[in-house]
């Protein structure tokens, strides 16, 4: 069976002060040719599919000649809600759609029960795992904690439990919105972490043939098994040396059991489960305009002959002059008329006190910054375990009580 693995649209979502829309038509022109041109069998999508909980109309129309035209080609999409959309929207109306083989997966109680699509090797049984905020969906999943490994988990018990009633032989994938440990991120992606835990291990998704990742924009290789596709289009400018693609991926067979009397097989990669034959590679998406981040002072970027071919990319430029320079975008924008970024981080000693705040703030997560804060204004006295937890506690809630506000919108 032949997949298409995309993931992370964010339809409506602009580039700096770029709108993006007409580059996220190109991609879905782009996608739906894949489908024909390749005879894909399925595509999944692994969340992510608008960029806000309440997405302009624009975006909701584009999304609905989208799904229009892969229904009309008769290719079934299966399609899960990321932790951007809104689950309850989103899913408005799953039941109908499903009749014409767009299944949208966004109900947490349902990861267990598969879309299942056949071929001449036999049963596929796809299983969409929306992204699952562990404070609102703990309870209603068993999960033993309010975390993203604990969930998670508690979602795949109830995958492998419903796959161990199927035929043998049948093959597994499932669909995720989540931080797997082994992952890159980029400075697009809205943050997760929960009590200071945000990426899982891959080992939570052993037993499944192929799992298709969202959440992460650069496409990548967790495992030959488990992967992500990333977003089709750059969303900052930490992206600049992404590839952006989607995955195309053959399924084959399951692996058939060895005889009882047979001599032991040779040792399995330390990757492999024993299941079907899997292969993938990667096609590239379009790229709207291509991303640079120059660096240096004003007048040097003015000047520099290899900064040439910039002049028509999206650019971002670290201006390093010692003393802001007077009017620099309207500058910089008269040799790079698509600049859109300035950073500005003049030349200083590492001791200079004149470092900037931001500088030395790089890096530190929101946990880490407000422990620095308590400990400041209380002489230097660090948190003990106790105190941490508290501080984990009120994120976890001014957390969730965005996303449930998110998901009543």
């Amino acid at each position: 069976m032949r997949l298409l693995h995309t993931s992370d649209w964010h339809l409506g979502r602009s580039f700096h002060r770029v709108g993006l829309l007409e580059a996220q038509a190109a991609f879905l022109d782009h996608l739906v040719a894949t489908v024909h041109e390749h005879r894909v069998d399925a595509v999944l999508v692994a969340g992510d599919v608008y960029d806000r909980a309440v997405p302009p109309l624009p975006a909701v129309a584009l999304f609905d000649t989208a799904l229009h035209r892969l229904a009309e080609a008769g290719v079934p999409t299966v399609m899960i809600s990321g932790n951007h959309d809104s689950a309850r929207r989103l899913g408005v109306g799953a039941g109908l759609i499903d009749r014409a083989g767009i299944h949208l997966r966004t109900d947490p109680a349902a990861v267990g029960t598969p879309v299942v699509l056949a071929d001449g090797h036999g049963d596929v049984a796809l299983y969409g795992l929306p992204y699952l905020e562990p404070a609102l969906v703990r309870e209603r999943l068993g999960a033993e904690k309010a975390g993203h490994e604990a969930v998670l988990a508690a979602a795949m018990d109830r995958v492998r439990a419903d796959l161990a009633t199927r035929p043998a032989g049948t093959r597994s994938v499932v669909l995720a919105h989540a931080f797997v440990a082994g992952g890159e991120p980029s400075d697009s992606e809205r943050d997760i972490t929960v009590g200071g835990v945000a990426a899982v291990p891959a080992g939570i998704f052993d037993g499944v043939d192929y799992v298709a990742l969202g959440h992460l924009h650069g496409s990548q290789t967790v495992t030959p098994r488990v992967r992500y596709s990333g977003s089709p289009l750059a969303y900052s400018f930490s992206e600049a040396d992404h590839r952006k693609t989607m995955w195309l991926v053959d399924l084959g067979p399951a692996a058939a059991p060895a005889p009882e009397d047979s001599a032991p097989a040779a040792p399995a990669a330390p990757d492999a489960s024993g299941g079907a034959i899997v292969s993938a590679v990667r096609l590239d998406c379009p790229v709207p305009r291509a991303l640079a981040r120059i660096r240096g002072r004003l007048d040097a970027l003015l000047d520099d002959p290899a900064l040439t071919r910039h002049e028509t990319s999206w650019v971002e430029a670290t201006l390093t002059d010692p003393v802001r320079p007077a009017e620099p975008m309207a500058r910089l924008t008269e040799r790079f008329p698509h600049a859109l970024h300035l950073v500005f981080d003049p030349e200083r000693t590492a001791d200079d006190p004149a470092t900037s705040y931001g500088a030395r703030l790089r890096d530190r997560t929101d946990q880490q910054i407000a422990e620095d804060f308590v400990a400041h204004v209380r002489g230097g006295a660090a948190l003990d375990g106790a105190e941490r937890t508290v501080l984990y506690g009120a994120f976890d809630d001014v957390r969730t009580g965005t996303a449930e506000r998110e998901g009543d919108r």
